[in-house]
């Protein structure tokens, strides 16, 4: 992976797009400290359909759906409604 400095990127856009594209994804650097990652759109999707799992497979997991944490039935107590005049 090329590494360029953002003011290069910024001024040699398209040589840092056309790089991304044929050679993958280029790191972008800050005062050199990397800040951020170009990558061609075919690796992003790749990467999105990956790291986000399907209604079909959220639904036969066998891990749990939540994490919420939910009383026991009955143990809620309801406040007192007064009728309407």
């Amino acid at each position: 992976m090329n590494t360029w400095p953002v003011q290069d990127a910024k001024a040699r856009f398209s040589e840092f797009l056309d790089a991304c594209l044929v050679e993958g994804p280029q790191m972008v650097t800050r005062r050199g400290a990397e800040a951020a990652v170009l990558v061609p759109v075919h690796e992003w999707r790749r990467l999105q359909s990956v790291a986000r799992p399907s209604l079909k497979q959220l639904l036969l997991s066998d891990q749990a759906r939540s994490d919420m944490i939910l009383p026991a039935r009955g143990s809620v107590k309801r406040r007192k409604v007064e009728p309407l005049l």
